[in-house]
C-alpha cells in the first residue's frame, strides 16, 4: 500500500512538472509574440472612431491560408450613402456611418485573391445593424477549395483550413493552431472529466455551458457595454452558479433516490437540447461577436496569431496550472480526488461527497464559460451551437487521456487539438475531425483504460 501511494505521488508531481512546462512553454511564446507586435500591426485603410454623431461598420477578411486578403472590394449602402471600399494590407476595412440602422455590405467576389472563394453559408450581400456611437461588423468567410470549419455556420479553429503543398511555415502554422486549439478545449474538458471522475456521469450537456459563456460575454460586453475582462469575469462567476444550482436542484435529488447513470445521462442529453433551443429564442441563429474591434494580429515569425488569441492561450496556461496546483497541494483538492477514486471509502473516511460534487459541478461549468469566452474571442464569433460543435472533441480528449483524469483530459485535449489542425496539412476539410476520432479508436485498442486511465478488472 505504501509503494502504490509513493508510486502516485511520484506520477503526480511528473504531471505537475510537465504542466509547468506546457504553461512556461506557452507564455514564453506570448512573450516573444508581444515583441513584434507593433511591427506586425496594419493600420486599415479607413480608420474610424464611433461618436455620438457617427458609427462603425468594419471587419478583417483573411484568405483561406490565414494571410490577409489584399484589395478585396466592398460596398457599404447606409440610407442613401454609398461607399466603395478597399481591404487594406492587413485585409482590413472600415467605413463610418451617420444613419442608425441596417447596412448592407457587399463583397465583389470577383476581386477576391486568386484561389480564394467565400464561403457558401456566408451571405452576401451581408446586412449589418449598425448604431450611432458603436461598432459593429460582420464576417466574410474565405476558403481555398472546399469549404471548411467546424460547421458550415461557424468559423473555423485554425488559421490554416486548406490543404495544398505541405512547407514548414505551413506546419508551424498549423501547430501553433493545435496548441492555441489544444488548451481551449483543455479548459472545458478538465470539468467534464471532473464530473465524470466524481459522480460517473457523462454530461451531454457540458458543451451548452461552454455556449452560455460565449453568449453571456457577449450580452455583457456588447449589449450592456461593459469592459471586456469585467465581462469575462462576470460570466465565468454566473457560469459557476448555474453548476451549482444545476446540482441542487437536478442532480442531488436525482441521485438521491438512487437513479442509474445511464437515466442521468439522458437527462443531460435532453437538457442540452432544450439550452440549444432556449439560445436560439434568445439570441438567434446568427454568430455573434464579443469583441467587435477588429483583430490586431502578431506575427512570429512564420506564425501569425490574434492578440486575442495570445491572452486565450496565456489565461489557459494560467487557470490550468492553478486547478493542477489545486488538486495536487489542497485539501479539498486531495478530497476531490479520493471522491474520483472510491467514493464510497472517502465517505467512510469523513469526507463530505455531496459537497465536494457539488464543487465539482459549481467548477466545471465555470472553467466552460471561461472556455466559451476565451473560444468566442478566438473564432471571431460564437453561436447556438458552438459548444454542440465541440463535444464531440472534448470526449475524445476525455477519453484518450482517461475518464476521471483531470490530467488524462488536459493530454488528451493537448493531442486532439494537434492531431485537428495538423491533419489539415494533408487532408481537406473535415476529415481532420474525422482524424482526430481515428487516432482516439487506434489508442484505445492498444490501451482501453487512455493515457493515465488505471486497468480495472470487470467481472
Amino acid at each position: 500500500m505504501q509503494r502504490t501511494r509513493t508510486a502516485g505521488l511520484l506520477s503526480s508531481r511528473r504531471m505537475l512538472a510537465g504542466l509547468l512546462l506546457i504553461g512556461v512553454a506557452s507564455l514564453g511564446l506570448m512573450g516573444l509574440g508581444a515583441t513584434s507586435a507593433s511591427a506586425a500591426t496594419a493600420v486599415p485603410t479607413t480608420a474610424c472612431v464611433a461618436n455620438a454623431t457617427t458609427g462603425c461598420i468594419q471587419g478583417t477578411i483573411k484568405q483561406g491560408n490565414g494571410d490577409p486578403a489584399v484589395g478585396v472590394r466592398l460596398t457599404v449602402t447606409n440610407g442613401d450613402t454609398t461607399e466603395n471600399l478597399v481591404t487594406d494590407a492587413a485585409g482590413k476595412w472600415g467605413v463610418a456611418i451617420t444613419v442608425a440602422g441596417p447596412s448592407t455590405v457587399t463583397l465583389d467576389t470577383t476581386s477576391l485573391p486568386s484561389g480564394n472563394t467565400l464561403d457558401p453559408s456566408i451571405a452576401n450581400p451581408a446586412t449589418v445593424n449598425g448604431g450611432l456611437g458603436r461598432n459593429a461588423g460582420t464576417i466574410f468567410k474565405l476558403v481555398s477549395g472546399e469549404s471548411t470549419g467546424l460547421s458550415t455556420s461557424a468559423p473555423s479553429t485554425g488559421d490554416s483550413a486548406t490543404t495544398g503543398s505541405v512547407t514548414w511555415e505551413r506546419f508551424l502554422q498549423q501547430a501553433a493552431s493545435g496548441i492555441r486549439l489544444g488548451l481551449l478545449l483543455a479548459l472545458a474538458s478538465v470539468g467534464l472529466s471532473l464530473i465524470y471522475g466524481t459522480t460517473g456521469l457523462s454530461n451531454f450537456a457540458h458543451g451548452e455551458q461552454v455556449t452560455l459563456g460565449g453568449l453571456l460575454a457577449f450580452v455583457l460586453a456588447n449589449q450592456l457595454g461593459l469592459n471586456l475582462f469585467l465581462a469575462a469575469f462576470l460570466t465565468v462567476a454566473v457560469c459557476a452558479a448555474t453548476g451549482y444550482f444545476q446540482d441542487a436542484l437536478i442532480w442531488k435529488p436525482l441521485r438521491k433516490r438512487g437513479l442509474p447513470n445511464t437515466q442521468l445521462m439522458i437527462v443531460t442529453i435532453g437538457l442540452s437540447i432544450a439550452l440549444q433551443y432556449a439560445f436560439q429564442f434568445f439570441i438567434g441563429a446568427k454568430t455573434v461577436r464579443i469583441d467587435k474591434a477588429n483583430p490586431v494580429t502578431v506575427e512570429i515569425g512564420p506564425i501569425t496569431l490574434s492578440v486575442q488569441s495570445l491572452w486565450a492561450m496565456g489565461i489557459a496556461v494560467a487557470v490550468i496550472i492553478l486547478v493542477g496546483l489545486f488538486l495536487l497541494r489542497s485539501r479539498i483538492g486531495r478530497a476531490t480526488r479520493a471522491v474520483s477514486d472510491n467514493p464510497s471509502l472517502a465517505a467512510a473516511s469523513g469526507i463530505d461527497v455531496d459537497a465536494i460534487i457539488r464543487l465539482v459541478w459549481t467548477a466545471s461549468a465555470g472553467l466552460a464559460g471561461l472556455a466559451g469566452v476565451m473560444l468566442g474571442l478566438v473564432l471571431n464569433g460564437v453561436n447556438w451551437q458552438t459548444g454542440l460543435q465541440l463535444l464531440l472533441l472534448m470526449f475524445a480528449a476525455v477519453t484518450l487521456g482517461g475518464l476521471g483524469t483531470a490530467f488524462g483530459a488536459l493530454a488528451g485535449a493537448m493531442i486532439i487539438g494537434m492531431v485537428v489542425e495538423l491533419t489539415n496539412l494533408v487532408l481537406p476539410g473535415d476529415f481532420k475531425y474525422a482524424t482526430a476520432l481515428l487516432i482516439l479508436i487506434l489508442v484505445l485498442l492498444v490501451r482501453p483504460q487512455g493515457i493515465f486511465g488505471r486497468r480495472e478488472r470487470i467481472g
